[in-house]
């Protein structure tokens, strides 16, 4: 998408104001962004030069990065069909990223089609990066289904806001399961009033209000139990982008990760690699991982149920 049509698509809104003593998400324009680096390594056209110049820079030194950015949309894709083949019917992709093809919406749709089925799923995309949103209207706007499809700008940072402005698109039923989605997202900091990590208390809070029976699916970034060489690329790579983009990068062991998912109900395989979840459900037509071994990844995965 070209910038100009970006900035003209752009919400009136910042994501937040910064009311409820969150601070505001930055609306940035002159440096890269994580959402359109990520768009970069994986072949996606919403991206500017200044996010590709950083992207390509890094593949240069780490050129493992475009298959660790496909894990991770492999995992995505293999989550959400297996939740839709348990029947859940409602997903809200929070930091949802750039819309690229393979997105939760279109996942679930091809899923049906696959299956004889007419397109049944409800999808809600969340991100508070105003940009990310914008290309996701403008996508809905021309692919998508205003009926069972929708985009909101709120930040998870601010777990009641954002599950009120969800409930606000009028697409999401509380008497039926819902699919929370924090794919990749939680690996980025999110400071709350005091400059905390407030990660694990969002969590929390949407177990709280998610409908009994729902489930989280969950990604994260991990240098415990990688490669030596690959946890030292790893602690560069952060560095990178907190010194030249809009984001920084927490890298928390496994056994942290784990405890996001406290008082949930984990699926099978439990906490895995993401290549090691659930291989049988990788959709039609996505590409092969090429990864030395799942460690190599770096995404720790899982799926929790609500009881």
């Amino acid at each position: 998408m070209a910038e100009s049509e970006a900035m003209n698509n752009l919400p009136e809104r910042s994501p937040m104001t910064g009311d409820d003593g969150v601070p505001p998400a930055e609306l940035e324009l002159g440096r890269p962004a994580a959402p359109r680096v990520h768009d970069r390594w994986l072949g996606g056209s919403s991206n500017w030069s200044i996010d590709r110049e950083l992207a390509d820079r890094m593949v240069d030194d780490y050129p493992s990065l475009p298959d660790i950015a496909l894990a991770s949309r492999v995992f995505n894709n293999r989550a959400v069909r297996h939740l839709y083949r348990l029947g859940v019917r409602q997903f809200v992709d929070i930091g949802s990223g750039e819309p690229i093809p393979g997105c939760t919406h279109e996942v679930v749709d091809e899923f049906a089609a696959a299956e004889g089925r007419a397109p049944d799923a409800r999808v809600v995309y969340v991100d508070r990066d105003a940009i990310v949103v914008a290309h996701t209207e403008v996508l809905l706007d021309r692919q998508g289904d205003q009926r069972r499809h929708a985009v909101v700008n709120a930040d998870l940072r601010d777990p009641d806001g954002l599950w009120a402005a969800v409930l606000d698109t009028e697409q999401i039923d509380l008497d039926k399961p819902v699919a929370l989605l924090l794919f990749a997202v939680l690996h980025h900091h999110q400071p709350g009033p005091d400059g905390d990590d407030v990660s694990a208390r969002s969590v929390a809070r949407f177990r709280e209000l998610l409908p009994p029976g729902s489930f989280l699916a969950l990604s994260h970034v991990t240098s415990e139990g990688v490669p030596a060489e690959v946890a030292a690329q790893l602690v560069t790579l952060a560095r990178s982008f907190e010194e030249e983009s809009a984001s920084n990068v927490v890298t928390r062991g496994r056994t942290e990760i784990s405890a996001l998912l406290d008082g949930f109900e984990l699926l099978e395989p439990g906490w895995a690699w993401g290549p090691d979840w659930h291989p049988e459900e990788t959709g039609p037509g996505v590409r092969p991982i090429s990864l030395p071994t799942p460690g190599y990844s770096l995404l720790w995965a899982a799926v929790g149920r609500v009881p």
